[in-house]
């Protein structure tokens, strides 16, 4: 990723309403499944600047890696001293040292050069019963400029997900899209993009948002952090899957 898109998400991670709102739903997904545990360990897995290991505190001691020296820098300015630099294909970690593994849009990244090899890694270092989450970006044909500029990969369908995680060893109990209510707006902002030719221009969808907007956005995934509670959404932006190591 290019520095300048670490140094805006550590700006942005805990105001901004698209991680505001992404993380809601990350939580609310996890909340169904671990209510009321503490003393857990966890780990994030590409960590990035740190923002969702403050998120997974309520849960125990989190520990994070990130492949970016840079990233880990902004994780110590947070006061995160258990951000250690390793690639998730390589953790260096023992086998079941860990109750909850998460990974938020890292394994589409053309850093990852193999998803297979890091999904067993997450389940080499959970404990039996323990819980991955997975984020991933969403529909090859959504790939846009926001994507030349995190340097994706590859774009992942649920379906697809779901079997690779199946495939890796685990036990899926969630795959749904994200991101769905605004999913007709920012798809139809995409394909315009392409239209006007400016789809190879590397450039960020996240970008500062004025006050009313970013409430009100907020607002929206909000309510599909909702939605999830109750059931798994047909189409969006990201995929999103959870699932237990047997």
């Amino acid at each position: 990723m290019d520095p300048e898109e670490y140094a805006s998400i550590y700006r942005l991670e805990q105001t901004h309403w698209w991680y505001v709102g992404m993380r809601r739903i990350a939580l609310t997904l996890l909340e169904a499944h671990l209510p009321s545990k503490h003393g857990l360990m966890v780990l994030d897995a590409g960590c990035g600047t740190g923002g969702m290991m403050l998120a997974l505190e309520r849960y125990g001691r989190v520990f994070g890696v990130d492949f970016s020296p840079l990233a880990l820098r902004f994780c110590q300015q947070r006061g995160l001293d258990r951000a250690l630099q390793a690639s998730v294909t390589d953790l260096p970690f023992p086998s079941a040292a860990f109750d909850l593994v998460t990974s938020f849009d890292v394994l589409y990244h053309l850093g990852v050069s193999d998803d297979t090899e890091a999904l067993r890694e997450f389940y080499r270092v959970l404990r039996p019963g323990g819980l991955v989450l997975l984020r991933l970006p969403a529909l090859e044909w959504l790939r846009s400029a926001h994507d030349h500029a995190v340097h994706t990969r590859h774009r992942y369908t649920a379906p697809e997900v779901k079997a690779k995680v199946a495939a890796a060893g685990f036990r899926v109990l969630r795959a749904t899209y994200g991101n769905t209510l605004l999913f007709p707006i920012a798809a139809g902002a995409r394909l315009a993009q392409r239209l006007m030719g400016r789809g190879q221009r590397a450039a960020s969808d996240v970008q500062e948002t004025a006050e009313m907007a970013n409430r009100a956005l907020s607002g929206v995934l909000a309510l599909e952090a909702r939605l999830l509670r109750r059931v798994d959404l047909p189409v969006g932006l990201s995929v999103i899957c959870l699932a237990q190591k047997h």
